[in-house]
């Protein structure tokens, strides 16, 4: 019998020992980390980026002295289990063109724990602005629930919604809520399932148009490596991140 006990313990402790290995990364995330890999030129290089607290800790991408700054604010929600600095490349790309860019961070980098998190942004810097809620992935999914819920309440907080790899989860219908909204896709993505990116502009706002970026992955819109699943991709990181870039500040003008 203490063989047997002996067996139970043994097989229970390797049990955890692998649920542990396996909750780790989640649980335990790398440092936030300003400038990691996210300067593209030399105007990009010249934006200020700092960590503020607004309901948790934002990076901050304010445009350069002397950049007049533009009447939208724009908010970036990262893809699940992503850092935060992954999207600082996109927020200098957007700082340098005078748009105060945030990105915030999310309780085990997942913005289905907290996707509210956009309000307290807003109050803080969203006076006078118009407001640009940008997302990836999961935060994408996350960015179009958050809009909905404020709809739900009689609240529109915000005035733009661009989805990058991304589609409205079911119950985020936002086919009536006066929004301008947008869609960019990579054309090799094979992590946001392109059947369902098509589906999904059912629930945005009619007309709401779909940019495919030419070679691009689902992994290029943040610098965080290859993604386990995505396709391959038929132009350079920087090709496909001018296209992204391109394509969000024509969106973001329908809003200025």
């Amino acid at each position: 019998m203490r063989r047997v006990w002996r067996w139970v313990a043994l097989t229970a402790a390797v049990a955890v020992a692998f649920g542990l290995g396996l909750a780790w990364p989640v649980l335990v995330r790398p440092p936030l980390v300003i400038g990691q890999d996210a300067v593209s030129d030399q105007a990009s290089a010249a934006v200020s980026v700092t960590v503020e607290d607004a309901g948790g800790r934002t990076l901050v991408a304010h445009p350069a002295p002397g950049t007049p700054e533009k009447r939208v604010l724009v908010i970036i929600y990262p893809g699940g289990l992503v850092r935060p600095q992954a999207y600082e490349w996109l927020a200098r790309r957007l700082a340098a063109a005078g748009y105060l860019s945030l990105i915030p961070e999310f309780p085990f980098d997942l913005a289905v724990t907290q996707s509210g998190r956009a309000s307290a942004l807003i109050a803080r810097h969203g006076a006078g602005k118009e407001v640009a809620l940008a997302g990836h992935s999961l935060g994408g999914a996350m960015a179009a629930q958050y809009i909905a819920d404020e709809a739900r309440a009689g609240r529109h907080p915000v005035a733009g919604l661009l989805l990058l790899g991304a589609y409205p989860p079911e119950g985020a219908n936002l086919a009536a809520v006066p929004l301008q909204a947008g869609c960019l896709q990579g054309e090799h993505d094979e992590v946001a399932d392109a059947a369902k990116v098509e589906a999904g502009l059912a629930l945005l706002p009619p007309g709401t148009p779909r940019v495919v970026i030419a070679g691009s992955v689902h992994s290029f819109f943040g610098r965080y490596g290859p993604q386990a699943g995505d396709g391959t991709p038929t132009v350079s990181r920087a090709a496909a991140e001018g296209e992204i870039v391109r394509a969000t500040q024509a969106f973001l003008a329908g809003l200025d």
